[in-house]
């Protein structure tokens, strides 16, 4: 059975995100083929699509290839988190629907029952399902999009220490799902944009320190820069 493009397109974005593919390294559709089990059609389909979302590059002579981003291209996508996620919350306050409302209660009650517990292990996939169901909630198929696509980048990108304090980052969380049950987008806004701030000092660059050496491009020329491995 063909598997669809799309589903090519998850697979390999997600081996990119997580070290599978150095970046720098070609992504030829042959291997590909073969790696995933489909034929080159939906490979070659597949790298279009990452190219558009900045996960791939085309080189002269190399062809495709895995992006590398600079230090100021890593910056922008949590300058650009900052303004999007306050947004969605603001449109969820206006737009959410029962449906919303319970799963992002449920994921609010999970999370701070395991943060109270030291339970840390699958409190970073909690995080991740509640902003994804807070960003739905904005009833925006383009904001939802956006917000998706800088997740995954943020993850490929940096590394994220866990909270100091889970508690209160999930008691943060609760806030506001509180907000937007209300109806306060106001409210709903200015509480998300002091969360994202405060968690995106947990954030550390994947290539800027540490104990592997990668080729990172800046914007006049090509640099060794450590990073670690993830």
């Amino acid at each position: 059975m063909r598997i669809p493009a799309h589903s090519v397109c998850t697979a390999i974005r997600d081996d990119i995100v997580a070290g599978v593919y150095e970046r720098g390294s070609r992504l030829t559709e042959e291997l590909l083929a073969r790696r995933y089990g489909v034929s080159r059609v939906p490979v070659r389909e597949a790298l279009r699509t990452l190219e558009a979302e900045g996960f791939v590059v085309t080189r002269r002579h190399a062809g495709a290839c895995v992006a590398e981003p600079t230090e100021q291209e890593a910056a922008d996508l949590l300058e650009m988190r900052t303004l999007l996620e306050p947004l969605g919350a603001s449109r969820a306050a206006q737009r959410r629907t029962e449906a919303h409302l319970k799963v992002l209660r449920g994921l609010v009650r999970l999370g701070q029952e395991r943060a109270r517990r030291g339970s840390s292990e699958d409190l970073r996939s909690l995080g991740g399902w509640f902003h994804e169901t807070l960003a739905q909630a904005s009833g925006s198929h383009a904001l939802t999009s956006t917000l998706t696509q800088l997740r995954h980048k943020i993850a490929w990108m940096y590394a994220v220490e866990a909270p100091a304090n889970p508690v209160e980052s999930w008691a943060e969380h609760g806030a506001i799902v509180d907000a937007v049950a209300r109806g306060d987008g106001d409210r709903a806004r200015s509480l998300t944009a002091l969360h994202t701030e405060r968690s995106s000092t947990a954030h550390r660059l994947r290539f800027a320190g540490g104990e592997r050496q990668d080729r990172v491009r800046t914007s006049q020329h090509v640099v060794n820069m450590s990073g670690p491995r993830h």
